[in-house]
């Protein structure tokens, strides 16, 4: 369906997606990331029409009135919505939508609705981070589905497959070690609200430490300890996860009140339900995907511009209470732009299982973080929708995915993670976590009920 927009891009072949040994750009196509691309890989100018700006260094100064680890400001208050897409309109932006965001104008005519703002370029990252992503363009391989030779920066750049671009999102920016307090709730197919989690999360990136390198690298790239604080029946509740580059060797702990003992988890992966959801999520949907690369075959179909939630400090500004309206997020809350985006399609690798035998997952090419991601079944039916949103967070600096979630278009549920609205702060850079804060002993220290 998308060949009438890349055609030579969109018809890359399976096999060469797949392939056990991608080599790295060359050292004419990397110097492209200082003159037409922008540090990351993105096209630096701005699309034919100009709806679509050029980018010219991203947001990097501080949002008036912002504390650092405190509360963030939306530093784009004052507009107002360009055009608004409802059930009756979509036709007339159907090419700027996903096969997701149709579904749910169709499900919820009469609620559902996208909010169209002026498109902000607000991705930046420390100068650092960009000299890394420029010696990866050429230093950086595919080993199979494991990145080698990457270290400090996006690894693919200029990717050339579907898997090289989904790493390029699992390695995304977002810090080195920073800590949120957040709620997570489940929206069941009456619209009732229900709390899951009130929780506490620190993380941290060794991927991105800035006094390491890529000969130091021991691969555990993304690491994360989430201690339940509510509601009541799982406070005390804690899970830590380690992911890795080498996909086996990734390891996930938790700890049980009720059976007052940790248990390493023994698949904290691709499509089983993660406990830090209550079970309501799988693993592989947190930030719309973090699963095992190897479990499919990846298409890298080529660039389009869509319509997808981007800069969302204006969903920070709402109450918890306010955020949600029957059984999707409140529009009112909720700013959607238009972006060029990779597309890249999953299909089930032969010999392997997941409950999602095919996905098509959309990449920010600024950030290549995934903003959206559809889901289909085995029956072939559209079964999820997923959708995450970044903020603006010039102290880091960055522009960072935080709170993501799903629309279950069958069963008419959906999960809302990561809620920040009503905590005294929202998403703040720490000093670095120690290594046994994610490890299965260090679990067993913290285990206070």
């Amino acid at each position: 369906m998308f060949k009438r927009f890349f055609p030579r891009v969109a018809t890359l072949s399976l096999a060469l997606s797949a392939s056990l040994a991608m080599a790295a750009v060359t050292a004419d196509e990397a110097a492209k990331l200082r003159s037409t691309l922008t540090p990351f890989g993105a096209e630096k100018s701005g699309n034919a029409d100009g709806s679509i700006p050029a980018w010219t260094g991203g947001y990097a100064t501080a949002i008036p009135g912002d504390k650092a680890g405190g509360r963030r400001s939306d530093p784009f208050k004052d507009e107002k919505p360009l055009y608004t897409v409802t059930a009756k309109n979509m036709d007339q932006y159907a090419d700027k939508l996903t096969d997701g965001v149709k579904a749910m104008l169709k499900k919820y005519p009469d609620s559902y609705r996208l909010d169209v703002y002026k498109t902000h370029r607000t991705a930046v990252a420390p100068q650092w981070v960009y000299d890394n992503t420029l010696k990866n363009a050429t230093r950086a391989k595919m080993d199979g589905h494991t990145p080698v030779g990457a270290y400090g920066g996006i690894p693919f750049p200029i990717p050339k497959t579907g898997v090289e671009a989904m790493w390029n999102h699992k390695l995304a920016w977002r810090g080195e070690s920073w800590d949120v307090q957040m709620n997570q709730y489940q929206i069941t197919a009456n619209g009732k609200v229900v709390l899951t989690t009130d929780g506490l999360i620190r993380q941290r990136m060794p991927y991105y430490f800035e006094d390491g390198s890529v000969e130091k690298f021991d691969g555990f790239f993304w690491e994360i300890n989430l201690v339940n604080a509510g509601p009541p029946i799982r406070a005390g509740e804690m899970i830590v996860g380690r992911q890795n580059v080498i996909e086996d060797k990734s390891t996930s702990y938790v700890y049980l009140t009720g059976q007052r003992r940790v248990r390493k988890l023994p698949n904290a992966c691709c499509d089983t339900p993660t406990p830090a959801s209550a079970g309501l999520m799988s693993f592989d949907e947190i930030s719309v995907f973090a699963g095992r690369t190897d479990l499919f075959e990846w298409k890298l179909v080529g660039k389009k511009e869509i319509l997808v939630p981007y800069n969302e400090n204006r969903f920070l500004q709402a109450k918890d209470a306010d955020i949600i309206t029957g059984q999707h997020l409140n529009p009112n809350h909720v700013r959607w732009e238009l972006h060029r985006v990779w597309v890249v399609e999953a299909t089930l690798a032969p010999g392997k299982r997941h409950q999602a035998p095919k996905g098509t997952y959309y990449l920010d090419e600024d950030t290549w973080q995934a903003m959206l991601g559809d889901r289909w079944d085995a029956n072939g039916q559209l079964w999820k929708t997923l959708w995450s949103f970044n903020y603006v967070m010039p102290d880091f600096p960055g522009t960072v995915q935080q709170t993501f979630g799903y629309y279950d278009l069958l069963s008419g549920q959906a999960y809302v993670s990561n809620v920040l609205n009503d905590k005294s702060y929202h998403h703040r850079a720490t000093s670095r976590w120690p290594t046994d804060l994610f490890t299965g002993d260090g679990l067993a220290s913290q285990g206070v009920r």
